[in-house]
């Protein structure tokens, strides 16, 4: 029998396949090591036969590669699939799941990152590790200073001015052997800055040669830093029906625990990519700041919410409009026009 759908089940090294039939019936159970399990399916399936796989780790690279040779490729986030799950978990029921998950009309799927958005989504991902580690470097500096009696301001940037006062100063009780191993950790840091620094550029640049995320920085709190990051999260947003859809899947929208009714809204659902989503909410942040010695229609908007609820919750509502303005722009090749904001 023709096999029409295909679940898969990647891993590092083995690759579990499941397929069926029109009538939904298994007609292919195997599992494939990763040298081979490529050519096996192609040799299997025939053209218009759709395959589906978990959007995990080498999802994207490998839709990519069934998409060059003409298939439809479906990929699903793991939470919708698990629920598809029956007894015990093993490789072969997790392809059977996925496969069964992608007959249902109603799911929901992940659109396939093209290279430059893995691109982009790389630099982001280390700039993201590399602030914790200069964040975790500070602070690893500040505890050990201050078992001297030596204390620097909050900010970073105060810091750094002060650890080169304290490695020339002879008389603030540090020894020989601390200042050797103080200055190794300074150097520490400073490396993490400059390395920082070099992949800010590269956001720059990327985020100037790019048409959507020039159009996007029109908008106000978005700068190179958010627009690539929509970019190489989203693309170009067309998986999404409205804007609406998208700031929930970035999880800016209530949590519900409704029922019988009783319609009851707790906290933002936190779903999604949470560094895209902290960076629209601090973006949302600059753009509060100054929102009070404006006219326009959003800053009125936003402002009166920071004065009659509270301020995180101004700007997370922001951070939500923000979301649904990228999203029109992004689907509609737009430029940003304040006039036409809904508030």
């Amino acid at each position: 029998m023709k096999i029409i759908r295909v679940g898969v089940d990647l891993a590092k090294s083995v690759f579990q396949v499941h397929g069926v039939d029109r009538c939904e019936k298994v007609v292919w159970r195997k599992k494939l090591g990763r040298a081979e399990w490529l050519s096996a399916l192609l040799e299997k399936i025939e053209p218009g036969c759709e395959i589906g796989m978990e959007a995990c780790g080498g999802a994207h690279h490998w839709a990519r590669q069934l998409q060059k040779r003409g298939f439809t490729v479906k990929l699903i986030a793991p939470q919708f699939v698990k629920p598809y799950v029956k007894s015990n978990k093993n490789d072969a029921n997790d392809a059977e799941a996925i496969c069964e998950a992608m007959s249902r009309p109603s799911m929901r799927y992940v659109a396939v990152k093209s290279v430059e958005q893995q691109d982009l989504q790389a630099i982001h991902r280390i700039r993201a590790e590399l602030v914790s580690q200069r964040s975790a470097k500070g602070n690893q500096i500040r505890g050990l200073c201050s078992e001297y009696g030596l204390v620097a301001p909050r900010e970073m940037i105060q810091l750094r001015a002060a650890i080169p006062l304290w490695l020339e100063d002879l008389e603030n009780g540090l020894t020989q052997r601390f200042r050797r191993m103080l200055r190794g950790l300074w150097l520490d840091l400073l490396n993490l800055e400059l390395r920082v620094k070099e992949l800010d550029q590269e956001i720059e640049i990327a985020a100037a040669t790019d048409p959507v995320a020039t159009r996007l920085q029109q908008l106000r709190g978005v700068g190179p830093i958010i627009a690539t990051a929509l970019v190489a999260n989203v693309g170009d947003a067309k998986q999404f029906s409205s804007g609406r859809q998208m700031a929930a899947s970035l999880g800016l929208t209530p949590r519900q625990n409704s029922s019988g009714g009783k319609e009851r809204l707790l906290g933002i659902t936190k779903r999604g990519d949470a560094q895209l989503r902290t960076l629209l909410i601090h973006g949302a942040r600059s753009v509060l700041r100054t929102a009070a010695s404006k006219n326009d229609r959003m800053s009125r908007w936003v402002t009166h919410i920071a004065q009659t609820r509270h301020h995180n919750i101004a700007a997370v509502a922001l951070a939500n409009k923000m979301a649904r303005i990228a999203w029109a722009m992004m689907t509609k090749g737009t430029d940003y026009q304040p006039g036409l904001v809904a508030v």
